[in-house]
């Protein structure tokens, strides 16, 4: 849509494809009104969102704040907003293929039992630019449906829990994944949404590189 220079609120967002580049992607941005106060922190495998220093009681109020939101598992890698990305990278772990194994954790776990029935939103994607080899899977499970569609080769796509919860297409442009992460919290498309916190994203290029972006 255009921007006349109002921006919506779209609560937490992911992208993945393939960026501009050709190069296999997955980008995680939190969006929050009532827990601003975290971060992502990032390791060899995986980032993770957590509260920052002195909010770490958060949890108790909301079980859902905190979580692993990028898993690398095998050639393949996993984001999402919440715990079903280590269901979804377990079940890839063990051999189910991509599709099945983003259907099966999404549709077990179900949408968040919150204040808003906040959807659960996940993406999978395999470490390899060759078009035979490729698949990219983006998932959402809500109060009413659940769907899982592959992104074209070549392309990308990005889903928000409330925004209109279908893969929707988009250029993404960053290089790398430090530019990964800051391109989701506020470039591009992304700039139209409203109330970053924080984000994280991974890049292939021979290897998965995971970075973080805490404002």
């Amino acid at each position: 849509f255009k921007n006349w220079g109002i921006k919506m609120y779209t609560g937490r967002i992911l992208s993945a494809g393939m960026n501009d580049d050709g190069k296999p992607f997955v980008a995680y941005r939190v969006s929050s009104r009532s827990f601003p106060n975290r971060k992502c922190l990032k390791y060899d495998d995986r980032a993770a969102v957590v509260p920052i220093e002195g909010f770490e009681k958060d949890i108790y109020k909301n079980a859902y704040i905190s979580y692993n939101s990028i898993k690398i598992v095998d050639d393949k890698i996993v984001v999402s907003n919440g715990s079903q990305t280590d269901v979804i990278a377990d079940k890839i772990g063990v051999g189910m293929n991509m599709r099945d194994a983003l259907a099966y954790s999404l549709l077990t776990m179900d949408y968040e039992k919150d204040d808003y029935n906040t959807p659960r939103i996940a993406a999978a994607v395999t470490s390899t630019d060759k078009e035979d080899e490729y698949e990219c899977y983006i998932g959402i499970v809500n109060d009413n449906k659940i769907l899982v569609e592959k992104v074209p080769y070549g392309e990308a796509a990005f889903i928000s829990t409330y925004g209109s919860q279908v893969p929707d297409k988009v250029d993404f442009e960053a290089k790398t994944s430090e530019g990964a992460a800051k391109y989701i919290f506020d470039e591009g498309t992304f700039a139209n949404y409203e109330k970053p916190v924080t984000s994280c994203a991974a890049i292939f290029d021979g290897e998965w590189t995971i970075d973080v972006y805490n404002p």
